[in-house]
C-alpha cells in the first residue's frame, strides 16, 4: 500500500471532498453543526487550521456571518473552493503548512480545526498547540474535531503501520504524506494540557468523529 504527499492527495481529492466528509464519514455532519454551536458567541475573530474547503465554516457562517477568519491550508485548490462558496465573507486565506506558520500573539478568540490533526505525531502536536495557546486571546478557546480511538492498542497500531509504510516508500521523517495516525481522547487531551491550555474536555462523539474544547 502506497501513501501520498499530503497536498497531492488532498488536490486530488478536492472535487469529491465535501460529498465524501458530509456522508461517507460518521459523525462529520453532524460534527459541523455542533462546532458551530459550541463556539462562543461574542467570538469576532477566529483561526482555522487546516481549513479545506471550510464545512465547518458553512455551518459556523449560519450562525455568525460577520466574523473575520483567518484560514490556513496545505492545499490551495482547497482554498480556492472555499473562496468560491463565501466569496462575500471576511476571509483572509493562507496557503501554507500551519506547523511553519507564525499564528501572532493573543490575536484570535477562537482557534479551530476539523479532521485534520490525526496524521501527526504527539511531539508534532504538542508543538502546534503551544502555538495555537500563545495566538489565542486571555480566556479564549481551541476547538478540534477530529478523528479519536478509544484504546491504546488501536493507536498504537496506526503508528506502527505508519512507521512501517514510510520505511518501505523511503519517505524522510518531517515530510507531509497522508497517513491516517488518531490518538486516543485521553491522549489528545493531555497534549492539550501539556501545550498550556487549563483545561481539555471531550464534548462530543460520534462514531470516531470526536470534538474536544480546550480554554486557554
Amino acid at each position: 500500500m502506497g501513501i501520498e504527499q499530503m497536498r497531492d492527495f488532498f488536490t486530488t481529492h478536492v472535487n469529491g471532498y465535501d460529498e465524501h466528509m458530509l456522508n461517507k464519514v460518521e459523525g462529520c455532519k453532524e460534527g459541523y453543526v455542533k462546532m458551530a454551536e459550541l463556539l462562543p458567541k461574542d467570538v469576532s475573530e477566529i483561526l482555522d487550521l487546516g481549513c479545506g474547503t471550510g464545512l465547518e465554516l458553512d455551518e459556523i457562517f449560519k450562525i455568525m456571518p460577520f466574523i473575520h477568519v483567518t484560514g490556513i491550508d496545505l492545499t490551495e485548490a482547497m482554498l480556492d473552493k472555499l473562496k468560491q462558496k463565501h466569496p462575500d465573507k471576511n476571509l483572509s486565506l493562507i496557503n501554507a503548512n500551519y506547523f511553519e506558520y507564525d499564528f501572532g500573539t493573543c490575536k484570535y478568540d477562537a482557534a479551530i480545526s476539523f479532521q485534520t490533526m490525526h496524521h501527526f505525531s504527539h511531539e508534532d502536536k504538542i508543538k502546534l498547540y503551544s502555538k495555537i495557546f500563545n495566538s489565542l486571546k486571555n480566556d479564549g478557546c481551541y476547538i478540534e474535531c477530529d478523528y479519536m480511538v478509544e484504546s491504546q492498542e488501536e493507536e498504537n497500531f496506526y503508528y506502527r503501520e505508519n512507521k512501517r509504510i514510510r520505511k518501505e516508500q523511503g519517505i524522510p521523517d518531517g515530510e507531509f504524506y497522508h497517513y491516517d495516525t488518531p490518538c486516543t481522547i485521553d491522549n489528545q487531551i493531555k497534549m492539550l494540557t501539556t501545550a498550556g491550555f487549563k483545561t481539555a474536555k471531550m464534548n462530543f462523539r460520534v462514531g470516531n468523529s470526536t470534538i474536544v474544547i480546550a480554554k486557554k
